[in-house]
């Protein structure tokens, strides 16, 4: 359990009412005539996130009856996150039900995330104690699984290598009963995986194959690849200083699969888990891959190398094909793949490119309904033309400099095809500045909705 929750009340704890501003003048007419004086004098108007305490009776002066918290409505998450920030240190409950206790155990858990591995955090924080409701909707697998993809994203790429990375999906796997295999260096060419090899090879810390299994066989197979390029310099077509600066979350992508996996395996979901991560450095070094080189793929294609830095297609490339090999029922990819999906879509809201209607139309109603939204963008084959090539089956880089999350789409859909449910989500996976429950650096993104479509749709 995550220390801001607690498991039970004590004498002290305090009880939090949740008050929305459309109808706090009603509700504080049916309150005593001393609270509610304090309200008035407080200037209190239950604004989205704000806190007020309430002071206990003449006879228990110096007590805290009870807190309120402003939402605005009973699917906020957010003003939950700010009041964990804002109310002093202490153990509180909430008395809501179902739906509304776990979104609001899950934004105080968000409000209370802190990266301390290398900076201690001096705060204490206040607790929350975790109720039934807030259990059985899952709040705390949710926000200690976006806490383990926050951790792993934060940390920079000197200590979260393709081995580390790999050392984070066995412990995963270990915690879980689960099954863990590795493919390294020059193995990923005798098991043919030769683009994530020839992508990682520059680099000193050799690249692997992460293949995580759970879960009963006789279960619907649900596979799940991440990107995991640890730390991308763009290769040989090398980025510029301000484009490096954050590029130890450049594996975001299998952050998140590994977050969702978390939580799949945390709620023993009836499906069969695949995890497939290729975790490579995209370096620079005599044994680089260059522009103009032919690579071949797991699948027999052939592509022709209009840009290193068009690096994470490549090896997921490689994964997406061995995934569709198992005809799992359920494909998703994530990946921090182009920044064209951000100057569509900015920082916030995740590209989802798809194959299959009620798939997507499943992941945009319920990722609105779980405040984890997603955006559909077209899967528009008409722009294969721009990933044409000379001298190979396709070339990596479109020709054109519009559209381009659009065709790196399309890149990965020639190694999906249209037999198996496929969902692609071109992530940022970083908050670029801080707000409630969002704080500046990495982050999970369309995970919680991921989760809630694949437990509806299999349990």
């Amino acid at each position: 359990m995550l220390d801001c929750f607690a498991s039970k009340a004590n004498a002290r704890t305090v009880e939090i009412t949740a008050v929305e501003a459309k109808t706090f003048t009603a509700w504080v007419k049916k309150q005593p005539k001393r609270q509610a004086e304090w309200i008035s004098a407080s200037g209190f108007s239950a604004d989205p996130g704000s806190v007020l305490l309430l002071p206990g009776s003449r006879k228990s002066e110096g007590t805290i009856q009870n807190a309120l918290v402003g939402v605005r409505d009973d699917q906020d998450i957010w003003s939950w996150a700010s009041a964990a920030n804002n109310l002093p240190k202490g153990r509180y409950a909430f008395d809501g039900d179902g739906d509304a206790a776990a979104r609001a155990a899950l934004g105080w858990a968000l409000g209370c995330y802190r990266f301390t591995r290398y900076k201690k955090s001096t705060a204490e924080l206040p607790q929350l104690v975790l109720s039934k409701a807030m259990r059985a909707g899952h709040a705390d697998s949710a926000a200690s699984s976006i806490y383990m993809v926050r951790d792993l994203i934060n940390t920079p790429a000197s200590d979260m290598g393709p081995g580390e990375l790999a050392t984070a999906a066995q412990t995963l796997a270990r915690e879980f009963k689960g099954r863990c295999k590795l493919i390294i260096g020059d193995d990923l060419l005798r098991e043919n995986y030769p683009m994530v090899h020839a992508v990682g090879r520059a680099s000193s810390r050799p690249p692997r194959l992460i293949d995580l299994t759970w879960g009963k066989a006789r279960n619907p197979k649900v596979t799940l690849v991440g990107k995991g390029v640890c730390f991308d310099s763009g290769g040989l077509d090398i980025k510029g200083a301000s484009g490096m600066l954050l590029m130890k979350k450049d594996m975001g992508g299998a952050a998140n699969a590994l977050g969702l996996a978390r939580m799949i395996m945390m709620n023993n979901l009836p499906v069969r888990l695949r995890v497939l991560i290729p975790a490579v450095e995209n370096s620079i070094s005599g044994d680089a891959f260059r522009p103009g080189d032919v690579l071949s793929t797991r699948d027999g294609m052939t592509v022709e190398i209009g840009n290193t830095d068009a690096e994470g297609r490549l090896v997921l490339a490689d994964a997406l094909t061995e995934a569709v090999s198992d005809k799992p029922a359920m494909l998703l990819d994530f990946a921090t793949l182009t920044g064209a999906a951000r100057v569509a879509l900015g920082p916030e809201l995740p590209a989802m490119f798809c194959n299959n209607d009620a798939l997507a139309n499943d992941f945009c109603s319920i990722g609105d309904d779980v405040s984890d939204p997603v955006w559909r963008m077209p899967l528009w084959r008409p722009y294969r033309q721009f990933l044409d090539s000379t001298v190979a089956d396709i070339n990596n880089a479109g020709s054109i400099p519009q559209g381009g999350a659009i065709t790196a789409a399309v890149f990965l859909h020639d190694f999906v095809g249209d037999d198996v449910p496929w969902a692609h989500f071109d992530i940022y996976g970083w908050n670029a500045s801080s707000s409630p429950g969002k704080p500046k650096g990495g982050d999970a993104m369309a995970i919680r909705a991921a989760f809630k479509v694949i437990e509806r749709k299999f349990s």
